[in-house]
């Protein structure tokens, strides 16, 4: 059952996200044979969030998902950024901290994520503190580029620290 359950689930991955009903059959065909494998579950909680924005029901398959494997290294960085754009800051942060501790997880991104949310949250300072941390853990030219031009443009939108001139008389 493993063997086609894999061959499902990535045929249903090759198709995302630009045959979403070639996609969507697979998956669904995925979780038929195994209705707890995790990938197939984010892979759905995907295409709610990012395809249909529902957020709500993306939810619901993300939770379903870490319950069913909660070391996945899938699932977390996607069902947080859903709990992002549904504007589920607490729940993001939960879920950041707790991912954080996962062996072998992308770092970075958890990183930028939680530099994401103290921006959403208004708090630039502390989005400046943790791109910073995010760059700890770039492992390509290409990723730390991109840490590096986040924080350029994060230090763009904060207030510009007006000097004080003294009128000489």
């Amino acid at each position: 059952m493993t063997l086609t359950k894999s061959k499902y689930y990535f045929e249903a991955l090759d198709n995302y996200p630009y045959s979403l009903p070639d996609c969507l059959e697979a998956l669904n065909y995925a979780l038929s044979y195994d209705p707890e494998d995790a990938d197939s579950l984010c892979l759905m909680g995907r295409i709610y969030s990012e395809m249909l924005d529902d957020y709500e029901k993306a939810k619901l398959y993300f939770e379903e998902a870490m319950q069913c494997d909660v070391t996945n290294l899938n699932t977390p960085k996607y069902y947080i950024k859903c709990l992002l754009d549904n504007e589920d800051f607490q729940e993001a942060e939960k879920l950041i901290s707790y991912s954080l501790k996962i062996k072998g997880i992308d770092r970075s991104t958890l990183w930028f994520y939680r530099a994401l949310l103290s921006e959403m949250r208004g708090s630039l300072p502390n989005a400046l503190k943790f791109l910073t941390e995010a760059e700890k853990f770039c492992f390509t030219p290409q990723s730390l580029d991109f840490m590096k031009n986040r924080k350029k443009f994060i230090k763009s939108k904060m207030p510009k620290k007006s000097k004080n001139r003294k009128e000489t008389k």
